[in-house]
């Protein structure tokens, strides 16, 4: 036996970036309207994705729920008027990991409507 440890982990050697680390997502929501339980959601599935990302939360106006990836709006619920789905934003951020250009998410999921 050689004394190779097997195929390599997915963890980041020494030195190395981990997959994320780089990109900076911050996420502008209405706290009166309930979207802190949303943002704690979708900021919960990015870590899971990317331990090494940089995330900020800060209050925004009535209905807002707007993510910018290293500066740029990628998603705005005031102009899709539902949220983000998690796969869409984690392909995002992977296209930001990789410098690839950033195209603004369109698809959304509906609010939860109370009748």
């Amino acid at each position: 036996m050689s004394g190779d440890a097997g195929p390599a982990s997915a963890a980041p050697h020494p030195g190395e970036l981990e997959p994320g680390s780089g990109v900076r997502i911050v996420v502008e929501y209405c706290e009166p309207c309930g979207f802190e339980a949303t943002y704690l959601e979708l900021a919960s599935a990015v870590k899971e994705q990317y331990p090494g990302i940089e995330i900020e939360s800060r209050l925004g106006g009535t209905g807002a729920f707007e993510i910018e990836i290293n500066g740029q709006l990628v998603f705005s619920k005031l102009e899709n008027g539902g949220f983000p789905y998690e796969k869409d934003l984690i392909e995002a951020i992977r296209r930001a990991s990789n410098g690839e250009p950033l195209e603004k998410i369109t698809n959304s999921r509906p609010p939860c409507v109370i009748l």
